[in-house]
């Protein structure tokens, strides 16, 4: 992967930052482990690349993971050259490349999506061609109609969560928010998730402040949702991880709303590590707590959060600073357990706002999330 320094192309969607520029066989991704005191595109070129990417944190977030991969194999098969197969062989050549790019990080479910809907628009082109540019072709276009997708379902997502909030918080004119990890404009191909909700609070004159958890070990609050909300004027403020009951405690905080990697059936929700931490800091405090994730974060096919694969990280991201990037700050011989996520149980959720509208809780415990997929498709 080569890098360019302060790269212009494509930075900034509706005055948000943007961690994804592309054009047909070209792809830049926005190095967020350089945040916020370098903005460096990488050049991405093929599916190697992409997964390198994802792997290392340079792109991050589960609707950005899913994109970056998906636009990674779009360049490659964009400038492939002399492919002599046929339709049949770039069917089984494309599979083969997002079964590995989805091995880059298991516990996202959105990428495992992105994938197996790609298959199968490459699957139904090789039974209508015999040609292999038209299976490539059709996956071109279902990889880029995909980043376009995201963008419409996030700002979606933001309006039904402001609204959502508003109606129940209404004996507030005006409230405060706090949030965890990154889930912006860096972490999707554009606006966010549940950040997506706070700027659309903002938006609407009603948000108070926001508030930030550093999101250690790989402070992707401090270096990115702090970088986000300090560019768009939002008024914020950040607080350690440590800091957050006590936040509660003093009355500061209105609501809760984080992201997620993966939704179960029952609404259980793994997200980064700590999420679980507020969601019963916020329980104990009477707050309500929000997730805020598209509908291909949601996997029906598991039927709680014990089913979910946690993916566990490098023990440098703990023994040394700057999310094991910087020097090493622990004493050497320590054990490290540095699991990515951790898995929020549906009872401490107060609603699951998606694209299509809030889920709520259909008993004391769970959500019905089939019924509302059905509902909502219909």
């Amino acid at each position: 992967m080569a890098s360019e320094s302060n790269s212009s192309n494509g930075v900034q969607v509706d005055n948000t930052l943007q961690s994804i520029c592309y054009t047909r066989g070209l792809l830049k991704l926005l190095d967020q482990r350089k945040l916020p005191l370098e903005t460096i595109y990488l050049d991405i070129q093929d599916a190697t690349d992409g997964w390198n990417a994802i792997r290392d944190m340079v792109v991050r977030g589960a609707p950005a993971i899913a994109i970056a991969a998906a636009l990674s194999l779009a360049v490659e098969v964009s400038n492939l050259k002399d492919f002599s197969g046929t339709s049949d062989d770039a069917a089984s050549f494309i599979s083969i490349k997002l079964e590995y790019l989805v091995s880059s990080r298991p516990t996202a479910v959105n990428l495992a999506d992105a994938a197996t809907k790609l298959r199968e628009v490459v699957l139904k082109a090789a039974a209508a061609s015999t040609e292999s540019e038209a299976v490539f072709q059709a996956y071109l276009e279902a990889a880029e109609l995909m980043l376009k997708d995201d963008v419409a379902s996030n700002k979606a997502i933001g309006s039904y969560g402001a609204s959502f909030i508003q109606q129940h918080l209404e004996n507030s004119k005006r409230f405060s928010v706090l949030t965890h990890c990154n889930t912006g404009s860096l972490a999707t191909a554009g606006y966010g998730t549940a950040l997506g909700v706070i700027r659309a609070l903002h938006a609407k004159a009603v948000l108070e402040r926001a508030y930030c958890t550093e999101t250690r070990p790989f402070n992707q609050g401090s270096r990115l949702t702090a970088f986000e909300l300090v560019h768009e004027k939002i008024p914020a403020t950040l607080i350690a991880d440590s800091a957050a009951a006590a936040l509660m405690k003093d009355g500061r905080v209105s609501a809760v709303i984080v992201g997620a990697d993966r939704v179960a059936s029952n609404g259980d929700t793994a997200n980064k590590i700590g999420t679980y931490s507020l969601a019963v800091c916020a329980n104990y405090h009477k707050i309500p707590f929000y997730v805020a994730a598209p509908l291909t974060s949601i996997d029906l096919s598991l039927s709680s959060g014990e089913e979910i694969i946690i993916e566990e990280r490098s023990p440098k991201e703990l023994l040394n600073s700057r999310g094991g990037l910087g020097e090493q700050i622990a004493a050497s011989g320590i054990s490290v357990w540095n699991p990515a996520f951790d898995v929020t149980p549906a009872n401490l959720i107060a609603g699951i706002i998606t694209e299509k509208g809030v889920i709520t809780r259909t008993a004391a415990d769970a959500f019905d999330i089939q019924d509302f997929i059905e509902k909502t498709a219909s």
